[in-house]
């Protein structure tokens, strides 16, 4: 099948917009974003601690695409999809399952600290287990990467701008109602990737 250039273009730009979206999707509320939130309330508004959730946002969001990208180079066709159906999958569990670490007491006003437990949370989340399924389903790594990188700035800066809404109690709720769509949809992907459905 012949794919011309407008079709190449469409898909690209398909590609780009249904991770920016996705990744606000399983983003919004995350444990990354109620920490920047939780410090901007008792730091105030330092914008050191918005360029520090925006650059481990964006590593992190690379480096899981590009493991990605190793992964999937490894595994014939039908295996990709069910490689996305397992990323899916592990997203919506963690935006179920998992709760927010309590935020220290004296918490440490060193960025490098802050960048460090960033990290420690970023690596595991929904958002980077969304950005490689992403990748590896639409077959569109950087651009993938650009619509994953404008979400989580854009998160970033909901965090640093809203926190008062990332600390609510319904945004939880959300999160969990919206977990449980993605882990879902996952299932049923992974089911259809094994030919049972």
């Amino acid at each position: 099948m012949t794919v011309t250039a407008d079709t190449a273009t469409v898909m690209a730009m398909a590609a780009l917009l249904f991770t920016l979206l996705a990744v606000v999707v399983t983003g919004f509320g995350a444990r990354d974003q109620a920490l920047l939130a939780a410090m901007v309330a008792r730091q105030g508004a330092r914008p050191m601690l918005l360029l520090m959730a925006g650059v481990t946002g964006i590593v992190s969001v690379i480096a899981a695409i590009w493991l990605s990208q190793v992964i999937a180079a490894a595994l014939p066709a039908p295996a990709r999809q069910l490689f996305v159906a397992i990323a899916l999958a592990l997203a919506g569990l963690e935006m179920l399952l998992l709760t927010r670490r309590p935020v220290p007491r004296e918490p440490t006003h060193s960025l490098g600290a802050f960048a460090v437990v960033l990290l420690a949370g970023q690596v595991t989340d929904a958002v980077r287990f969304v950005a490689m399924g992403m990748a590896v389903a639409s077959r569109a790594p950087l651009l993938t990467a650009l619509g994953a990188g404008a979400a989580v700035l854009a998160l970033a800066v909901a965090a640093w701008m809203a926190g008062d809404l990332m600390r609510h109690p319904h945004v939880m709720q959300l999160r969990r109602v919206l977990g449980l769509v993605v882990f879902l949809g996952a299932i049923l992907l992974g089911l259809r990737a094994l030919g049972l459905v």
